[in-house]
């Protein structure tokens, strides 16, 4: 079943890029910056930004933010952090975090494949994956979020207990990456095929909701879940 999109006219987007830049929880680096590993945060967010030690938790491909914010209203002795590619889509959740008086979640713009220079190895607790691309074709396997490389950049940024979530739509990309965590020896904490149907769903996975998933859930799509460690 094809994604359901929501187009942001231009000047829609200029005004949210400028006003994501008045936002103190949003970070938007240039890619010079993060390859030059010129991030004064890197290794330090939990003490100069969120001013505490709190469990760092991230989550990537964010969208518009909506999970982020969530999970920063129901932990909020955790810290988190949504990573996307557009500024103009995170701007939601960056401005509903502002306008709640969240202080445990910020925003950052940068591509996933260059998270080792936002962040110090072994300074992360926790990774979500929500409904991420699946990336169906074959020659787009390099891009899909749970490939080995993906999975060993993970790693670098986990700590040693660190766990990896996947919240998907996507039967493909749930049975995708069962079969890949199993064939390569990771340690898979919990699956379920339907979090909405089947008994023992953890509570964080289905009290929030995004905008795309109550859509999904309106045509009985089934949402799958996968809770793992990465191997050393």
């Amino acid at each position: 079943m094809p994604k359901i999109f929501v187009k942001v006219g231009s000047k829609n987007k200029l005004k949210r890029f400028r006003e994501n830049e008045t936002f103190q929880n949003v970070f938007q680096p240039t890619r010079e910056e993060v390859v030059g590993d010129l991030m004064p945060l890197k290794g330090k967010w939990n003490s100069d930004f969120f001013k505490n030690d709190n469990p760092l938790v991230l989550e990537l491909g964010c969208g518009k933010g909506e999970y982020s914010v969530g999970l920063a209203e129901k932990y909020p002795n955790k810290n988190f952090i949504g990573i996307d590619i557009k500024g103009a889509r995170f701007w939601r959740g960056a401005k509903t975090a502002v306008e709640n008086g969240l202080h445990n979640v910020a925003f950052v713009r940068t591509q996933i494949e260059l998270i080792n220079h936002i962040f110090a190895e072994g300074e992360v607790d926790e990774i979500w994956i929500t409904f991420p691309d699946p990336q169906i074709k074959y020659k787009r396997t390099k891009h899909r979020m749970t490939n080995s490389e993906f999975l060993k950049l993970y790693k670098k940024i986990l700590k040693k207990d660190g766990v990896v979530n996947l919240k998907t739509d996507s039967e493909f990309m749930h049975g995708y990456t069962l079969g890949l965590l199993h064939g390569e020896g990771h340690e898979v904490l919990y699956a379920n095929h339907n979090v909405y149907k089947n008994e023992g769903s953890p509570e964080v996975v289905t009290s929030i909701q995004t905008f795309y998933e109550k859509q999904y859930l309106e045509i009985n799509k089934a949402i799958t879940y996968i809770r793992f460690k990465i191997k050393d």
